[in-house]
């Protein structure tokens, strides 16, 4: 499966060096390495020098919008399926100086308050087969970069990308993916993203659903357009029966109950407010919906919980491909990077696909009790490290202990689903 994804971005590249180092950068990325920097990809490959390594991302002559074109597509292979959902949402990464393409002193939720970072918006595909990061873009910020000539000159930011807000962003990764074909009938994403009105505006022109989070202080419309009042004093107001239990998805700890209310808000059709109830805090989230034709309550729970999946992207991304380990300022080579990782991941995300078994009748429990839990990206991982950098074990040893991980995986998850299902039938 490695080869033939190198066989899909062969053509990408003119010269056979810079296609020979990407493999090795791949197989860098996938690497048991610490850091997946030029430096260590290169000791790795067995470089005498980091120069190849560099030269890949900076100066060698190869389309990196082209391969991100070629990841969307392999993933839609592997993962496409009826229930697609596109997911947006943004990361940081942590910079020091000023010299990185982006960076400024912004808030990021990787560090949990306001950094010296970069943010790049993504937009990630997920269905009931895997979910993985289909686009990227970087986020410029306009006072400090996009005003600034000699700012952008020497972090090699193109004449003609302006400013652009991180809704704007999303809304045209949403359009490629469409305009390439990917099947996805709804649009999830935060706060950030619900909070925009000419986003919503653009999904319903272009006839998607979507179930975007707002804030609690959203003013929505009910009775037929005739009556303004903020989203948390409707809730107030809701009776007891109009909440529903559903699960939002699987958790690592079994399914992720809550409970929900719906509203019809405003005077057009199919435009709601969806609210979720913690049920031991009773802490609440918002989001406004809208489907192009009529569905039920459970059809936008699911996709309210699948908006979960890129955080689980992001985490695999970074964790396991190295996202976030680049040590490069320019802005050619940003792109570069993060869409080697993203096709890194899309790999791990393909065989675990592939490798996933039938879903079982009860499908938050095992078939068996002795059956470990399905492949995951990191058991992937380290099985191909393993491959790649035969261990002085044998084969038979080596699948032993993967065996031996997923059944004390699978273990450890009855017990949640056991202790979940016992404190839920007390309360």
């Amino acid at each position: 499966m490695f080869d033939h994804v190198m066989a899909r971005i062969a053509g990408r590249f003119g010269r056979v060096e810079p296609r020979a180092t990407a493999r090795a950068y791949l197989l860098g990325l996938l690497s048991g390495v610490e850091r997946k920097n030029c430096w260590q990809l290169a000791e790795q490959a067995g470089h005498a020098r980091p120069g190849p390594m560099q030269r890949l991302l900076r100066y060698a002559r190869w389309d990196a919008d082209a391969v991100r074109d070629d990841v969307r597509t392999y993933d839609v292979e592997h993962l496409g399926a009826d229930d697609g959902v596109l997911i947006v949402d943004e990361t940081g990464f942590v910079k020091k100086g000023r010299a990185s393409a982006g960076a400024q002193r912004q808030y990021t939720g990787t560090a949990g308050r306001i950094e010296n970072s970069q943010v790049g918006v993504f937009l990630a595909y997920a269905t009931e087969r895997g979910r993985a990061l289909i686009d990227r873009r970087l986020y410029l910020p306009e006072h400090s970069w996009c005003s600034d000539p000699e700012r952008r000159d020497a972090a090699g930011i193109p004449g003609q990308v302006q400013f652009a807000t991180k809704p704007r962003l999303a809304s045209e990764m949403i359009d490629a993916a469409l305009d390439a074909g990917i099947t996805a009938s709804w649009v999830t994403g935060d706060e950030a993203y619900g909070q925009d009105p000419h986003l919503r505006v653009h999904l319903e022109e272009a006839g998607i659903g979507y179930v975007l989070a707002v804030a609690c202080s959203t003013r929505v419309r009910i009775n037929q357009d005739r009556t303004p009042i903020r989203a948390d004093t409707l809730a107030d107001l809701l009776p007891e029966a109009a909440w529903r239990r559903h699960s939002a998805g699987s958790g690592a700890k079994g399914p992720r109950n809550y409970d929900w209310a719906w509203v019809h808000i405003g005077s057009a059709s199919h435009h709601h407010l969806l609210i979720r109830r913690n049920r031991t805090t009773g802490e609440l989230a918002f989001y406004l919906c809208w489907s192009p034709t009529k569905v039920p309550l459970s059809e936008l729970v699911r996709v309210a919980g699948v908006r979960w999946s890129i955080e689980e992207c992001f985490q695999a991304a970074k964790g396991q491909v190295g996202l976030d380990d680049y040590q490069v300022r320019n802005w050619t080579s940003w792109h570069r990077h993060v869409t080697l990782a993203m096709l890194a991941l899309a790999f791990l995300a393909a065989i675990a696909a592939d490798a996933a078994p039938s879903r079982p009748a009860v499908p938050h429990h095992p078939a068996r009790i002795s059956d470990p839990i399905a492949l995951t990206v990191p058991e992937i991982r380290h099985l191909f490290v393993a491959v790649f950098n035969p261990p002085s074990v044998s084969a038979t040893r080596l699948l032993h202990w993967s065996n031996w991980r997923r059944r004390h995986q699978a273990t450890a998850r009855r017990s949640h689903y056991r202790r979940r299902s016992s404190d839920e039938s007390t309360g």
